[in-house]
């Protein structure tokens, strides 16, 4: 593997507390050296303008395969990662049948491989067939690879199944991935209840059904030591309880995916089916709250939380559309525009949310960063680059989003994985 220079470009590592501009050399697949000249064999890339950061590592992606390659598959769904500058993401086991054998985990680690495009890791069901009944054989599913676990979009319900999953995985130091909802209070609903759901008729998902789970998994997390990741946090209550929980020093880390951070359930009012997300886009308290759960680390990680969908199944009625909305090809461009420009966010602070605190949850001690020795995974972004969100250029097999025909601001131009430059 031959040797790389990016040269001139304002290196963003939050691992070191590092933002200034210098030359970074990477060797053999590792980050080498920085303030580098470049030798005679390397190959330079000029980032004069740019922002060069660690690679964006993403918590919350559906791959889909196998079962629903309708949607998405590996080789798209890692496709997409790359050009939305993620050189690893995690995929989900909602799958069918779902991740929960050595056999599912193997299978999506190979063809990962194959496809050759970002480093993928799989999170594995908490629960045999994401039935919430019975504990999977999390010790097999750790020997094959598996960096945690979930139920993904299926909460788990059953308090004694999770408590005995979060004390088991203290022996393999595995995170468990939870999405809070109780589902009692959700059943049937479409969009977040409140004035506009009152408005328009449609059936509502309160934010007390995911505060109130929340509370359970953190008095569960606390009681058993277990490592809890919650995602999908959308509501002003969750944010609250896990900035108190944090208070008492309790190890627990959250996310929040990129719609809530941006819609409120205002959108709608369109009936447009590609608004239909769960969990829903909340009123703008609600996403006021998330924002400065963000920037007071409350909320350490921004996913994508790409629910890719085939256009046949978004064009049903709103009531039977399934929820989802891809997300990989346009969340660095949301957080540049909505986020970075509008000063609710600095850069180290996205890019830490993106990378740095991504990586730590996984337990990936060589990602997010650029330390000398680190994986050479690396993106270099344009922070000024405009560009039209268009279907017909998405590498996503789907394209269940919004935003299509919209001007976003900010763009991955290069990303580099294991030293090997892939865009």
């Amino acid at each position: 593997m031959g040797s790389l220079c990016i040269r001139n470009g304002r290196v963003i590592d939050p691992s070191q507390g590092m933002d200034r501009v210098t030359n970074l050399r990477i060797e053999g697949g590792r980050i080498s050296a920085f303030d580098a000249v470049p030798g005679i064999h390397d190959r330079i890339i000029d980032a004069s303008g740019y922002v060069v950061a660690p690679g964006l590592i993403d918590l919350q992606v559906e791959l889909r395969e196998p079962g629903c390659e309708e949607d998405e598959t590996i080789e798209t769904g890692t496709a997409a990662a790359l050009a939305g500058g993620y050189t690893s993401i995690a995929c989900l086991p909602n799958t069918d049948p779902p991740i929960d054998t050595q056999a599912s985990v193997e299978f999506v680690r190979q063809k990962a491989a194959r496809a050759h495009h970002c480093n993928v890791f799989v999170i594995a069901c908490v629960s045999k067939n994401r039935e919430g009944k019975e504990l999977a054989e999390i010790g097999s599913l750790v020997e094959a690879g598996a960096v945690g676990f979930s139920d993904a979009g299926r909460p788990i319900q059953n308090a004694e199944l999770l408590r005995r999953a979060l004390e088991y995985c203290l022996m393999f130091d595995k995170p468990i991935f939870s999405h809070p909802e109780m589902t009692e209070l959700t059943h049937g609903g479409i969009m977040h209840e409140g004035m506009t759901s009152l408005v328009l008729g449609l059936a509502g998902m309160p934010a007390a059904a995911e505060d109130l789970m929340v509370g359970r998994d953190l008095r569960l997390a606390e009681s058993t030591g277990g490592r809890i990741h919650l995602i999908d946090i959308s509501s002003a209550g969750s944010v609250e309880l896990i900035r108190r929980a944090k208070a008492r020093g309790l190890h627990v880390s959250a996310s929040i995916c990129m719609p809530n951070l941006v819609f409120t359930d205002e959108r709608l009012r369109t009936f447009d089916a590609n608004y239909k997300v769960n969990p829903p886009l909340r009123s703008q308290d609600h996403l006021d709250a998330c924002v400065a759960g963000l920037a007071d680390d409350t909320i350490e990680v921004i996913a994508s939380g790409h629910a890719p969908r085939a256009s046949e199944k978004k064009m049903r009625e709103l009531d039977q559309a399934p929820f989802g909305m891809i997300n990989l090809e346009t969340t660095l461009s949301l957080v540049i525009t909505r986020l970075i420009d509008t000063g609710l966010l600095d850069w180290p602070q996205a890019i830490a949310k993106l990378s740095t605190n991504p990586a730590r949850v996984l337990g990936l001690k060589s990602k997010g960063s650029l330390r000398i020795g680190a994986d050479a995974d690396v993106v270099v972004i344009d922070p000024e680059a405009t560009w039209l969100v268009d279907a017909q250029r998405f590498r996503s097999r789907s394209s269940n989003t919004p935003l299509i025909g919209s001007q976003l601001k900010g763009r991955a131009i290069h990303v580099i994985v294991a030293g090997e430059v892939k865009l």
